[in-house]
């Protein structure tokens, strides 16, 4: 995430773009955010060499997973963290007893339906924001500094959310499906 998002930071300052500033998301149409986290399953999973026929498992949990993600956040009110969460653990009880009936990797099927909740653009927000403090120096606000610490705190937080979410039922299935003499 450090290398994206120095890469990210160089090609906009090399290209003069403008760079996020502080403020609130744009909302994404229910559809788009669906079929878009399923496309970017189907891309981490082809990245990493995931055989064709694995695919659509960590594609559908991922989308059934995103489009819980979306539900908390845009009609509930939930937080990133806390739709993040939520949304890992549904895909965790998708995934782990597909896994562990086909032998298959949990991690990298695990994984790979829920890359589309890492948070990227609180990550880059954070990181160009600082970069924004550093070039300013003592004349910069006490508002860039809130806003770094949101977005820093924010990403930590949804990062954090998504591994409980991701283990938990993983570690759960494991407990509770052992034969009480395999304890």
């Amino acid at each position: 995430m450090l290398m994206i998002c120095f890469g990210l930071l160089l090609g906009f300052n090399a290209g003069g773009a403008v760079q996020l500033t502080a403020g609130p998301a744009l909302p994404v149409p229910f559809l788009a955010d669906v079929v878009a986290a399923g496309c970017a399953v189907a891309s981490f999973g082809t990245l990493f060499s995931m055989p064709w026929r694995l695919l659509p498992l960590p594609i559908v949990a991922g989308m059934l997973g995103h489009a819980a993600r979306w539900a908390l956040i845009s009609l509930v009110g939930a937080n990133v963290a806390t739709g993040a969460f939520i949304a890992c653990i549904l895909i965790s009880i998708i995934v782990a007893p597909v896994v562990d009936r086909l032998h298959l990797p949990f991690a990298a099927l695990g994984f790979s339906a829920a890359v589309s909740m890492v948070p990227g653009f609180f990550l880059f927000r954070a990181a160009s924001a600082t970069v924004e403090l550093v070039s300013m120096g003592p004349r910069a606000s006490a508002d860039l500094l809130t806003n770094i610490a949101a977005d820093g705190v924010t990403a930590f937080l949804t990062i954090l959310a998504m591994t409980f979410g991701l283990i938990l039922p993983r570690m759960m299935l494991e407990h509770f499906s052992l034969h009480p003499s395999e304890r």
